[in-house]
């Protein structure tokens, strides 16, 4: 697939991140050339704003770029090489009430993690799929890096409904969580580690983590987070502000006692939902939650400076700046187009990679990719604690995916009952009813 220059669809225009990533783009251009970048969004009025302000802001800094934006399937995934898909289907006011109906009943409330995670899964999974087959339509030959959340129910969903489709899910946090590592062995980020993981996404554990001679860094690791979890990582140069606003402040506390758990392992920080519920519930604030945060956070910020763009004509001064935690996304479509042999953790089909563990799950796990796609790198038998955790999350995941295709009530309340984040089938019911209440514009029916 190696070209001289690549066409790239850009699928959730509206999204607060596309800006940091469009320029992340252009920024990465001498290592991977895109000369035509397409927004695509089905609300056309917010993603005008954002794409208005990209489109002043290329013809600035970028004027050779072919740029264009649309609400139009057959024009944004034509002619293309790659779709980034970031989607956010009911955006972040039914984020909000992902979080906000578990808390009512004393349950976590998240976005990826229990109720609400489950919530946004039924939601995500026609979303995902519509964008896959738009591609699949228009530019058979293309690859989707899919990085829409929850990735772990709409790569089950993917492998159910689409298992030989170009689409490859990936998530940020245990990338962000390297980088982390890597600040407290002062090296500079995770390209300088070598490591090894398993588990399901939002739900994993390293095992081993070596930098690029080859000396084991585990030991120090361990003892930054046995006293402080993974806030010995935060950089003071770090401008990443979805990873450093209070909340993730806690979260990167709390991984302390995530890996007092198991100290032979290095915990994903969202096992904090599953592993200290109790915690989360009582730390939250049942009127603001983390949408809240996010809404009067990032979400003003970006739109405004979009709108600021836009009213004065100019991109100066505006504060646009290229997501650097996004070059994973390019890391990733290089390995895929140039055929690099990079090793990434990506979510694929099990069929062995953990050899104790259900072969159809969506495990993730290091992948070595290259232009034919992946191939996995075994991890081997998981330990009794991690076995159990992982086969209580999976059937979670699964009964969700079985309720969205066969629109079955029962299913979906069966994946409620079976989550660690709710303690009974008649608080998980309760919770159901007002999710179908609340998501009757995006759920399938449920009988």
């Amino acid at each position: 697939m190696a070209k001289s220059s690549y066409a790239v669809t850009i699928a959730g225009g509206g999204s607060t991140f596309t800006p940091g990533i469009a320029l992340m783009l252009l920024k990465e251009h001498d290592r991977f050339p895109v000369d035509k970048v397409i927004f695509y969004d089905n609300d056309a009025e917010r993603q005008e704003i954002v794409a208005k302000a990209c489109e002043i802001y290329f013809k600035e800094n970028a004027p050779e770029l072919d740029f264009s934006y649309t609400t139009d399937p057959e024009e944004a995934f034509t002619g293309i090489d790659f779709v980034l898909a970031h989607i956010r289907v009911g955006k972040y006011a039914m984020r909000e009430l992902d979080e906000k109906i578990p808390l009512k009943y004393g349950c976590v409330g998240q976005e990826t993690c229990g109720a609400g995670g489950i919530a946004y899964g039924m939601r995500s999974i026609g979303g995902v799929i519509e964008i896959l087959d738009y591609m699949e339509k228009y530019s058979p030959d293309a690859w989707m890096l899919n990085y829409s959340n929850p990735a772990a129910i709409v790569a089950e969903a993917c492998r159910v409904l689409r298992p030989n489709s170009k689409i490859i899910n990936i998530c940020d946090m245990p990338i962000d969580l390297m980088d982390k590592m890597a600040v407290m062995c002062g090296l500079n980020d995770h390209r300088d580690l070598q490591y090894s993981y398993y588990g399901l996404n939002h739900y994993g554990w390293f095992t081993k983590i070596f930098d690029k001679q080859g000396n084991d860094l585990m030991p120090q690791i361990k003892e930054h987070m046995a006293k402080n979890g993974y806030l010995d990582g935060i950089s003071h140069e770090e401008g990443q502000e979805q990873h450093i606003d209070e909340s993730w402040v806690h979260t990167f506390g709390k991984a302390k006692d995530v890996y007092a758990i198991d100290p032979e392992t290095i915990p994903n920080t969202y096992l904090k939902y599953y592993t200290f519920p109790d915690y989360v519930v009582e730390t939250s604030n049942p009127d603001y939650t983390r949408a809240n945060e996010v809404m009067d956070g990032r979400e003003k910020k970006v739109f405004g400076a979009c709108r600021k763009v836009i009213e004065t004509g100019t991109a100066e001064g505006a504060g646009f700046e290229a997501d650097a935690h996004a070059t994973y996304i390019v890391d990733l479509a290089c390995a895929l187009a140039e055929n690099t042999g990079e090793r990434f953790l990506l979510i694929v089909p099990n069929d062995g990679a953990v050899s104790n563990f259900d072969e159809t799950a969506m495990v993730e796990v290091p992948c070595i990719v290259g232009s034919n796609g992946y191939e996995k790198i075994c991890q081997g038998k998981v330990p009794q604690w991690q076995k159990g955790m992982l086969e209580q999350q999976v059937s979670v995941e699964k009964l969700v995916v079985q309720a969205w295709v066969e629109g079955s009530y029962q299913k979906l309340w069966q994946a409620l009952s079976l989550s660690a984040t709710i303690p009974s089938a008649k608080v998980a019911k309760q919770i159901l009813d007002d999710l179908i209440e609340a998501n009757k514009d995006y759920w399938p029916e449920l009988k």
